[in-house]
């Protein structure tokens, strides 16, 4: 399908692509002589919902902050329509990010406070951004699907869901400001940001951008490193309270974050703890489940049920 692909990015747009490489079902690298793309292409999120993301990260991008451009199509529009497997799908090409997924255990303290900086910076942005183009069609981060936890953890998991219906209402409950709440990146996954020779942060995959506490930005990644790039050699706890400590100390420089908002971020560790749970039961076929995949489940069940986390002292 990849030449299929490269024929309708060609109509598309100003660019000569020579081949194209599928990197995930929905993500292609278009090479050509010019340089390396990617060509996002999904009905994931309406038209609507996908050109006020773009948007959003154009904005971003004008402004200085590390994203990858988009590439407008002969029509001058950043999100067009393609014909791909016989349905007409959204495609948004971007230019390809500057920088490499970093090996775990380069995910060093300097390079986690420039990150903080970094989505510190990024939040700024988002409210001078939304200040100027009031978001009408990027959800709030409720009402996306992939929070309805109650309705895909099973009712037999009564202490996971019980532990779920406190941190949803919980968080709920917190006050709502310009100054703790807005546009976000969403997934900060340590696999979306992308670090040059320079130490120079790119982030990548606003596909999942959304309206919610800017803490849960800073959660996520934190989240992520513990995740990811921890490989022993020390306590994981004193790891955790580390790298925690390199990206508030980063995002400080550049925003303000208020002492009863850094309270909270253990409680929004376990909401993507129990958001990555659901995740589990919205996607994958509980028929067919690897022991690979048993053994995940289990973990979070575990942690989850005792109510413990890596980062609580």
């Amino acid at each position: 399908m990849s030449q299929e692909i490269l024929t309708e990015l060609n109509k598309l747009y100003p660019i000569h692509f020579i081949k194209t490489e599928a990197v995930t079902d929905e993500i292609f690298r278009c090479i050509s002589e010019e340089g390396n793309y990617f060509a996002r292409i999904t009905n994931y999120k309406s038209f609507d919902e996908q050109l006020e993301e773009v948007n959003y990260t154009d904005f971003l991008y004008k402004k200085g902050l590390g994203v990858s451009p988009t590439i407008s199509s002969f029509n001058g529009n950043t999100v067009e329509k393609l014909i791909y497997n016989n349905r007409e799908l959204l495609t948004v090409l971007y230019k390809a990010a500057p920088g490499v997924h970093l090996p775990r255990n380069q995910w060093n303290v300097d390079i986690l406070k420039e990150l903080g900086r970094q989505i510190g910076k990024l939040h700024r942005l988002s409210r001078k951004f939304e200040e100027l183009y009031p978001i009408k069609h990027i959800n709030d981060w409720h009402d996306n699907e992939e929070y309805n936890f109650l309705k895909y953890i099973p009712e037999e998991e009564s202490t996971i869901r019980d532990v779920a219906e406190e941190v949803l209402s919980t968080i709920k409950q917190i006050p709502q400001n310009n100054s703790n709440y807005g546009l976000l990146h969403g997934d900060l996954w340590l696999e979306n940001i992308l670090v040059d020779e320079n130490s120079n942060v790119t982030m990548v995959d606003f596909q999942d951008c959304e309206k919610h506490y800017y803490i849960y930005d800073l959660a996520v990644p934190i989240y992520s490193a513990v995740e990811y790039s921890f490989a022993g050699g020390g306590n994981i706890a004193e790891y955790g309270r580390g790298i925690t400590k390199a990206i508030i100390e980063g995002y400080q420089e550049e925003n303000d974050l208020p002492l009863e908002t850094l309270d909270k971020l253990p409680l929004f560790i376990k909401l993507k703890e129990l958001f990555e749970y659901n995740i589990m039961h919205m996607y994958w076929d509980k028929e067919k489940l690897t022991e690979e995949q048993i053994r995940i489940m289990n973990h979070f069940r575990i942690r989850i049920e005792l109510e413990s986390s890596f980062f609580e002292s």
